[in-house]
């Protein structure tokens, strides 16, 4: 079983993971230690309706609705 638990050290060494875990035998463990803050993380819905989302906005319609927002269309940045 190979599982993946995000977990912070504190300075004095001891290991605080973060969320639970049960297992049934006493396992092994490989302890990376991270030089950087962890990402913001991402709304999972957010990721999840991103492609639907696109099916709507990716359309010329969308284009041409917000086109009054772009200071050059794109013929003009692709003659360029």
């Amino acid at each position: 079983m190979l599982k993946t638990i995000e977990a912070v050290i504190d300075d004095q060494g001891n290991v605080h993971l973060l969320e639970p875990i049960r297992l049934s035998v006493a396992r092994r463990a490989l302890v990376t230690i991270l030089e950087v803050e962890p990402l913001p993380e991402v709304s999972e819905t957010a990721l999840l309706s991103e492609p639907a989302l696109a099916d709507d906005w990716n359309r010329p319609e969308e284009d041409a609705a917000w086109s009054y927002l772009c200071k050059y269309s794109t013929d003009s940045l692709l003659s360029e």
